[in-house]
């Protein structure tokens, strides 16, 4: 970890939950906060990857749980959320990282718009928008019933310049960054002030998820990495520690006025008109 966010930001006792928690992106936030002082816990369907990062949240001081959940099911995140009461105390951060997209939902040259599987369309408009609001009505009740809080959602740049190729999962985080401001307003007007929404939007990060879009079978860029990259001021894919410096600052008191926002990560991508 950079210890510079030690000198920024203390997250001490603050119990975190994180969806998607043994992933790439989500690991490394995880393992963060655990290294801010944070209680972590970590909700995946599959828990047992929790293991690239056991290591590093050992060494860490601070209290994590790796939490089976299914974020599309209503009552596997209930009882997670008893489990994580129980063993961490009350929650203070929900980071929403579950998503993704799927490859039959992703237009080729052997499967057009018009041939996109509803059942792969609906995989990624579920795991997207419905996993995000599952938790947030879940989490959400608790911070209301404490009347704080700070929920952070993860959305896209897709959401604001829609991709080629990835119909659904353009549409569904921009359906995430409408429900973020959304929620945003409703906790401060309905519950309290001092309950905060807001999302960040990744650019291009070269991850599992996306390598088949980006890189060849001989690891080389794709005509399409190559148009990214040609779009992108900074010159480069995004890394996953390039997203804990502002998630850290919209979780932190410094960011206590900041609510309803969906902050771009992009590197300039959205900035660029091309010319």
């Amino acid at each position: 970890m950079n210890d510079k966010w030690k000198d920024i930001f203390d997250f001490t006792d603050r119990v975190a939950v994180v969806t998607g928690g043994t992933g790439v992106l989500c690991g490394e936030l995880a393992c963060t906060l655990a290294e801010l002082g944070a209680r972590v816990a970590l909700l995946d369907l599959a828990p047992e990857r929790i293991e690239r990062w056991r290591e590093r949240l050992e060494r860490s001081s601070s209290k994590h749980v790796v939490v089976p959940c299914d974020v599309l099911d209503r009552s596997s995140v209930e009882k997670a959320a008893e489990q994580v009461a129980s063993e961490l105390g009350d929650v203070d951060f929900l980071i929403n990282g579950a998503g993704g997209n799927h490859p039959s939902a992703t237009t080729r040259d052997d499967l057009s718009f018009f041939d996109l599987p509803e059942e792969a369309l609906r995989h990624v408009f579920d795991l997207n928008i419905l996993g995000t609001v599952i938790t947030c009505q879940v989490f959400g009740r608790r911070m209301a019933q404490r009347e704080q809080g700070s929920i952070l959602n993860f959305s896209s740049m897709n959401a604001f310049r829609p991709l080629t190729r990835i119909p659904a999962y353009s549409a569904a985080k921009a359906g995430v960054s409408n429900f973020t401001q959304w929620l945003a307003v409703h906790m401060a007007q309905n519950y309290s002030p001092r309950i905060r929404v807001n999302a960040v939007a990744p650019g291009f990060l070269l991850t599992e998820q996306n390598r088949f879009l980006l890189l060849d079978a001989d690891g080389q860029l794709t005509p399409r990495a190559t148009t990214i990259l040609a779009h992108t001021p900074a010159g480069r894919f995004g890394k996953p520690e390039d997203v804990v410096g502002p998630v850290l600052w919209l979780l932190s008191p410094a960011a206590e006025f900041v609510t309803g926002v969906v902050l771009p990560i992009d590197g300039g991508f959205q900035a660029f008109g091309g010319v």
